[in-house]
């Protein structure tokens, strides 16, 4: 697709400026779809030229992988494959539950385990999925670093890091990524990590474009969430907080229609708008969602429409924390004064 976006740098490869981020499709946001119709969307993407697709052992605990797998492994040289380490299930109790681990043995087996489900080689970007703040930075990256060498990973990235964290690190081994939440309504790399990324020639690669389905619309009742829903954990989706939110969606739906775009469009464009290193990764469950956000990369949008959009939802404007304590103790991103 034509457009005012060109290709950009991840990695050793050059992608789409839109990637797909695939977790939706195995849990998060409510009942994920069956297996062939995530399946179907993932084809779909690949069809519409998407070239970079995102996953993570945490995702569904291994599932998320396994369908990249077995849906995507026959057309593995068609598109750049990122997944992360850091974060793995753990049985517990009858159950699974999360720990970020991040000890060079613990990130040696789950790249074992990930390219075993990817069905495949090599990945050519693994990202450190969270920092455990119990290991030096420096001791996990050395480690993802050997799987370089050993040609198990192409390319290291990095996940919800300071700009502090991302020097140390870079200084063991170059950091082709850093993927964090980035959004109108999320502005956190903005402070540091964005010119941060700039600097060290590395992608920065927003995750959660569309604010978990905000600014496209999808969320009017937050009382209608699935009880699993990751967002009744999240103090923005709050009936209060979201009440107040709900307020700047009317003047920002009237914009996209002024400028005949799609909201998720509209939001998309002025991501693409931050910096040439800016790579958003959306995810849906749906090919008319999918088919609607890949369409934004062919989007202008001009510097007045840009400024009005920033005057209007910026962290001084939206209500709301984007996370509880115990998930924001997890990770190392600047945070607004």
């Amino acid at each position: 697709m034509s457009g005012p976006h060109p290709q950009r740098r991840l990695g050793y490869a050059t992608v789409f400026p839109i990637g797909f981020g695939c977790m939706n499709l195995s849990h998060a946001y409510g009942i994920p779809p069956s297996p062939q119709n995530a399946a179907a969307v993932l084809l779909r993407a690949l069809d519409l030229g998407v070239d970079h697709f995102d996953t993570a052992a945490l995702y569904g605990f291994g599932a998320n992988e396994e369908l990249l797998g077995r849906t995507l492994a026959p057309f593995r040289s068609k598109f750049t494959l990122a997944s992360k380490c850091g974060i793995s299930g753990v049985k517990f109790d009858g159950g699974v539950r999360r720990v970020i681990d991040g000890r060079p043995e613990a990130l040696r087996q789950t790249c074992e385990e990930s390219l075993r489900r990817l069905k495949t080689d090599v990945i050519d970007l693994y990202y450190l999925h969270r920092w455990d703040k119990s290991v030096a930075i420096e001791e996990s990256v050395g480690a993802l670093a050997r799987l370089v060498l050993q040609g198990k990973i192409r390319a290291i990235g990095l996940s919800e890091v300071s700009a502090a964290t991302l020097e140390r690190a870079h200084a063991v081994h170059p950091i082709a990524a850093v993927q964090s939440e980035y959004s109108l309504c999320t502005r956190n790399p903005e402070i540091a990590v964005l010119e941060a990324c700039l600097k060290i020639g590395a992608a920065f690669v927003a995750f959660s474009p569309l604010a978990r389905g905000f600014l496209a619309g999808s969320v009017p009742d937050v009382a209608r969430l699935e009880p699993k829903d990751l967002r009744r954990s999240m103090p923005r989706f709050e009936a209060e907080h979201h009440a107040e939110n709900l307020k700047l969606l009317e003047p920002f739906n009237a914009l996209a229609r002024e400028l005949d775009y799609s909201p998720a469009q509209l939001a998309l464009a002025w991501l693409l708008t931050r910096g040439p290193h800016v790579i958003a990764l959306p995810g849906t469950t749906g090919i008319a969602h999918l088919e609607d956000n890949h369409q934004a990369a062919a989007v202008p949008l001009t510097p007045e429409a840009a400024a009005r959009l920033d005057a209007l939802i910026n962290q001084h404007s939206i209500s709301g924390k984007r996370y509880n304590a115990a998930t924001q103790a997890e990770i190392d991103t600047e945070n607004f004064s």
